[in-house]
């Protein structure tokens, strides 16, 4: 219904590309070829993130002009979306909504940690302990047991439905 849109308003297009294990084909395959045959003047990727504080999920959007690595946080990276790869500026919007186990197994020790430092008057293991960025630690021992999950609360699905209508109408007042 064109008579209805402000002609100062951008001609923008959209897709969603899925994920490599749905569909067989990479993102960046298909984005490459969307900026040989359409030639846009720029790509906005949006993707998720993998969250190193379970307190960051769906509560953050994370800018950048540097493009982005799919699968990068989940340590399975595919091809980046970025100016150098696709010949066009890349706006990446990242929102975290997964986070590892090493990471919450880190926030719960440091809860555990403070709950006992509560009950005690003074314990130097527990405070070196608890100052110490304990994450690499835990995740080292649950990487070889095949612990490491990747988790997102259940109610993901609401979570980015909000999400992505405060990502959509920033957009479109931006174009």
């Amino acid at each position: 219904m064109p008579q209805y849109i402000d002609e100062n308003t951008r001609s923008i297009s959209a897709i969603s590309p899925g994920v490599l294990g749905t569909t067989g084909i990479e993102t960046a395959e298909m984005i490459r070829g969307i900026v040989d045959k359409v030639k846009p003047k720029m790509i906005i990727a949006i993707d998720s993130l993998c969250s190193k504080n379970v307190d960051r999920i769906n509560k953050s959007i994370q800018i950048s002009d540097t493009g982005i690595v799919p699968g990068a946080g989940v340590g399975n990276a595919r091809d980046e979306l970025s100016e150098k790869s696709l010949g066009i500026p890349v706006i990446a919007l990242g929102v975290p909504t997964v986070v590892e186990m090493a990471s919450i197994t880190n926030d719960c020790l440091d809860l555990f940690i403070e709950d006992l430092q509560k009950k005690a008057e003074s314990n130097d293991v527990l405070n070196k302990l608890k100052d110490e960025d304990n994450y690499q630690k835990i995740k080292d021992a649950l990487i070889p047991n095949d612990y490491n999950f990747i988790v997102t609360p259940k109610e993901i699905d609401d979570l980015i439905d909000s999400m992505k209508d405060v990502i959509a109408r920033g957009i479109n007042e931006a174009l």
